[in-house]
């Protein structure tokens, strides 16, 4: 999913099932931990939870047939590695177009790992 991407309220769809969608994103969201790669689609399409159609259903297929195809892909920790700890931080206030609200995140780094990461609406 592209980074430029915004939620949206698709209001001509075709209604679906909110216990499908919801437990979908529950268990993208526990996968989450070992995979960031989806963290921001995952995040994007979590916020939707009202008035869902099937376009937001697709989303969310699309990111399972993502995984699919990518299963190598997680957070790996070799033992050999330098313990520097780097921290970094961004922000964007109001540039969420449909509510104006804020977006913040930040990650940390141990040597080349990623240990830690949050992201905020």
């Amino acid at each position: 999913m592209s980074t430029t991407t915004k939620s949206y309220k698709d209001e001509q769809g075709k209604p679906i099932d909110q216990k499908l969608y919801r437990s979908m994103i529950g268990s993208l969201l526990y996968l989450m931990a070992s995979r960031p790669d989806i963290l921001f689609s995952v995040l994007l399409c979590a916020r939707i939870q009202a008035s869902l159609k099937e376009s937001h259903l697709l989303a969310i297929k699309r990111i399972f047939k993502y995984l699919a195809y990518t299963p190598l892909l997680g957070l790996w920790y070799p033992r050999n590695s330098s313990f520097d700890l780097h921290t970094y931080s961004d922000a964007d206030f109001g540039g969420y177009k449909l509510d104006r609200k804020s977006t913040s995140g930040t990650c940390q780094f141990l040597g080349n790992m990623l240990t830690s990461w949050f992201s905020k609406k």
